[in-house]
Order: structure tokens, then sequence, then C-alpha cells
């Protein structure tokens, strides 16, 4: 797993090169990453977290912000009582501790809006602790390589997965072992569509046989347009969108050539579903006047 992750790991802002675990200054920007992260999508914390950042670059600075102005910058995240929990945080660190974000579980898990798992990510990540993560990632991927699991959605209780996980966490590395399952978890022993073939402990996952039948069954059922799943131009709109300068609406035509080159009025309903979905997600922002071809789209 750890080779894994050395050579596939996902590149994000907030995450620390190989051996620099423990970097106390590092403490604040993982605060800050693993708040956004616990009920947003990484696609939308990579836009938001460098723009929360520049506005607030510390946790004194944080910590002196009037509450409003803290959830204004948390705009788009959703779930604005985060924002409301990680000012308090900030305050209650300032006050009580002097500044320094506290380094043992005791005094983690007493701060506003801190559980279990954020608690162990900083000991991890910022302390460089033996703390076992567990997210729903890892919980998914244990319980699929230890125990038989029979369908996408099984999975041992949380409370046995983390016993479990603390109980295998290995001796050195903590850190990176704990990025790899979270990462594996995201990128190949996904929900809906783990990717059996490409798991490097394979032969040794329990799991294996059911998963690759259910895996069979779901891709023959899965919405596509030219044999391309729907889940992957949904991420080139995105990326799309992303790539327009302050966030610039494109047409909806425009933005369908983007995607699609030979782009036409016959795919019109199926785009238009694409984005309606993605407005639900609260991932893009329609404009118009009910005309498809006058509607705009921008990042939400």
């Amino acid at each position: 797993m750890l080779r894994w992750y050395r050579r596939n790991g996902r590149t994000l802002p907030w995450r620390l090169p190989a051996g620099h675990a423990g970097n106390i200054t590092n403490a604040y920007r993982i605060l800050i990453s693993e708040i956004m992260l616990q009920q947003t999508q990484v696609s939308r914390v990579l836009i938001k977290y460098p723009e929360f950042l520049k506005r607030f670059p510390s946790l004194r600075s944080l910590a002196r912000a009037r509450q409003r102005d803290v959830v204004i910058a948390w705009k788009g995240m959703g779930y604005n009582n985060r924002a409301v929990r990680l000012h308090q945080l900030a305050q209650a660190v300032t006050e009580h501790h002097g500044g320094r974000i506290p380094s043992t579980f005791e005094q983690l898990i007493a701060l506003p809006g801190v559980g279990r798992y954020t608690a162990n990510a900083l000991l991890s990540s910022a302390f460089g602790k033996r703390a076992a993560i567990v997210d729903v990632n890892v919980q998914r991927v244990l319980s699929r390589i230890f125990w038989t699991m029979k369908s996408f959605d099984a999975r041992r209780a949380a409370l046995d997965i983390w016993t479990f996980a603390e109980h295998i966490l290995p001796t050195g590395r903590v850190y990176d072992w704990n990025q790899a399952l979270m990462d594996f978890g995201a990128t190949v022993c996904t929900a809906r569509q783990p990717q059996c073939p490409r798991c490097p402990v394979m032969s040794l996952c329990k799991s294996r046989s059911s998963m690759m039948t259910r895996r069979a069954s779901i891709s023959k059922r899965e919405a596509t347009l030219n044999g391309i799943p729907n889940r992957i131009h949904r991420g080139r709109i995105i990326e799309r969108l992303r790539s327009v300068n302050n966030s610039r609406p494109i047409r909806f035509h425009t933005l369908g050539k983007s995607i699609l080159p030979n782009f036409s009025v016959r795919h019109h309903a199926w785009f238009a579903l694409l984005l309606s979905g993605l407005a639900k997600d609260g991932l893009v922002r329609i404009a118009g006047n009910g005309s498809l071809k006058n509607n705009r789209v921008s990042l939400a």
C-alpha cells in the first residue's frame, strides 16, 4: 500500500511531503483542510482552501475576525455551522493555549468542532504521532480487504474499524499510511466503481470476488454517451469551468462544444441533465432566461 501511495498518491496543497509529518508550522493549514473536507468534496475544497488562507493566513487572524466575515469567506462550502465552530476553535486556542494548537488528544477533542477523526488527523499530520485516521474511505477499504463484504454499501461498524486501524498502524511512516488508505479509497476502492484490477492487494482482499461481480453488473447499467460514463463528462465540465479565469460564465453551447466536439441540438437534453445534476450538487451555477442556448454556466 505504501509503495502504491508513493507512485499514485494525490498531490494536494495541504498534504505534506514524505517525511515532513510533525512539522508544527503546518498545524493551522492542516486544521483548515480537515474542517473543510468533513462534508465537502475535494474538488470544491481545492478552490476554497487557498482563498480562505489568503483571507485568514494564521490562527490568530482567524480568531480576531468577526464571525460574520468568517461565514462570508466560507461561502460555497455549505454547512456554515462548520465556519462558526472553526471561528470558536480559533478563539479557544488563542485564549487557552497561547495561540498554539494543542498536541494531545484530550486537549484537541475538547475544542469546538473537533471529533476523533480531526483530532487524530492533527496528531498524525501536524505532530507526527501514532494515530489512526478513519474516514468513510478508510472504513470501506479496511472492511473490504479484511472482511467479506457482499455489497458496495456493506462495511464493518465504525468502532470496529477504529480499533482495527489502530492495531495495524505500521511502526514508521504513519502519516503516509493514513494518507495512502484515504487516497486508495477515493481513487481505487471507490464506493460504487471499485477498480479491482488496479488493486495492489487484490490477492489478499476477502471481498474481491463479490466486488468484481457487483462492479460488472453496475457497469452494464451505468449511463454513458459514446461509451464514456456520464461521471467522466461531469468531471470534464468542472475542469473546463475551473480553467476559465475568475469563474467567468460560459454559454451553454460553447461549454458543450468544449466537452463534446460534435455537440449539437440532439445533445441538449443530455447536457442539460448533467448540468442540472452538478447544480444540485452545488458545484455549478446556471443563469439564463429559460432558453438553453442562452444559459450561462459558471462554478458555484
